[in-house]
C-alpha cells in the first residue's frame, strides 16, 4: 500500500513539474511588429491603434519650408508633389482617409536623431543611411536618388565635366545631408564646404557668388534651375558613397511596428504601377544628365 501511494506520489510530482516547465502562451502584443514578411501582409488590415501616436491618426512629419517637386506650395496637405502624394497614397492602402492624416514640422537635421519621436512616419528627402539605421527605422525605398550639381551658367562651377574638376571650387549643401556628405567623401574639395541651414540659403549663395556650385537631389536641382534660379544649370549627377544607388526611405522610431506595414503598402504600390505613376506625374523631367565621374 505504501509503495503504491509512493507511486503515485511521484508521478503526481512529475506531472506539476512537467506543467510548471512547459512553455506559457503569452498574450499578443497589439503595438508588436506583425511577424510575417511585407509580402504577405494586407496593408489595410496591419495597423493597431495601439501602434499610432494617435489613435485612428496616422501623424505624418516633414520639414518647412516643404521643397518642390515633393510638395508643392509648401503645403504637404494638398496631395501634391510627390512626397505627398506617396504618403496619401500609403495612408490610403493603411485604411487612413485623408482628413486622418495630421502633418507635423520635423526639421530635418532633428528627424534621424535617436530617440522617441512626435510623428508615426517622416517624409523628407531622407536617405538611407547605415549610419542613420544605428538609431532610427527605415521603410523600404521609395525612390532612388542621385546627387546633382547646380552653378551658374558661365562660371567655373558650370565648365566641370568631372568630380575632379569640382575639387578646387567652392561648394555647399545643406547640412546633415547626403549631399554635404558627398561633397567631403566623394568630391574631397581643397576647400572646406559651406554648409547651410536649408536649401534656400545654398540658393542664395549660389546668386550671392558666395560658392561656385551647390549640390542636391537631382528633381530638387531641376526645380532649383527651371524655376527658381535664372541662369542656372544643372552640372552633371553622380551616386554618393560606394556607387551603390541612394534611395530614400520613409523614416520611423526605431522598433516601430508600423514599418512592415508601410513596406507592404509601397511593395504593393511598386507591383501595380502606381509608385511608378507618381513619380512620372511629378518628377517627369528627371532625365538626361550627364555623369560625372
Amino acid at each position: 500500500m505504501r509503495r503504491t501511494l509512493a507511486s503515485a506520489a511521484v508521478l503526481a510530482l512529475g506531472a506539476l513539474a512537467l506543467t510548471a516547465c512547459a512553455p506559457v502562451e503569452e498574450a499578443s502584443d497589439p503595438a508588436a511588429a506583425p511577424s510575417v514578411p511585407a509580402d504577405d501582409l494586407d496593408p489595410a488590415d496591419c495597423v493597431t491603434d495601439e501602434m499610432l501616436l494617435e489613435p485612428g491618426v496616422l501623424t505624418v512629419g516633414t520639414d518647412s519650408p516643404a521643397y518642390d517637386p515633393w510638395f508643392v506650395g509648401n503645403d504637404p496637405t494638398n496631395g501634391e508633389g510627390y512626397e505627398s502624394a506617396v504618403a496619401y497614397e500609403v495612408a490610403d492602402r493603411l485604411g487612413f482617409s485623408e482628413d486622418q492624416v495630421t502633418w507635423v514640422k520635423v526639421p530635418f537635421n532633428t528627424s534621424y536623431a535617436p530617440g522617441a519621436k512626435e510623428f508615426d512616419l517622416d517624409i523628407n528627402q531622407i536617405s538611407i543611411t547605415p549610419k542613420r539605421a544605428e538609431v532610427v527605422d527605415f521603410s523600404e525605398g521609395y525612390y532612388q536618388a542621385a546627387q546633382a550639381v547646380i552653378a551658374l551658367d558661365g562660371t567655373a562651377g558650370a565648365e566641370a565635366t568631372s568630380l575632379a574638376d569640382l575639387a578646387d571650387l567652392r561648394l555647399g549643401a545643406q547640412t546633415g545631408t547626403t549631399s554635404l556628405t558627398a561633397i567631403r567623401d566623394i568630391i574631397a574639395p581643397t576647400e572646406d564646404p559651406a554648409v547651410f541651414e536649408d536649401t534656400n540659403a545654398a540658393k542664395q549663395a549660389l546668386v550671392n557668388d558666395q560658392v561656385d556650385a551647390i549640390l542636391a537631389d537631382l528633381p530638387t536641382a531641376f526645380y532649383i534651375s527651371a524655376v527658381e534660379i535664372e541662369d542656372s544649370v544643372i552640372v552633371g549627377q553622380f551616386q554618393p558613397e560606394t556607387g551603390d544607388q541612394e534611395e530614400f526611405g520613409m523614416l520611423f522610431e526605431k522598433g516601430s511596428p508600423l514599418v512592415p506595414c508601410v513596406d507592404a503598402a509601397l511593395l504593393a504600390m511598386r507591383e501595380d504601377g502606381t509608385l511608378e505613376a507618381i513619380e512620372t506625374e511629378w518628377l517627369s523631367d528627371v532625365v538626361d544628365v550627364p555623369e560625372l565621374q
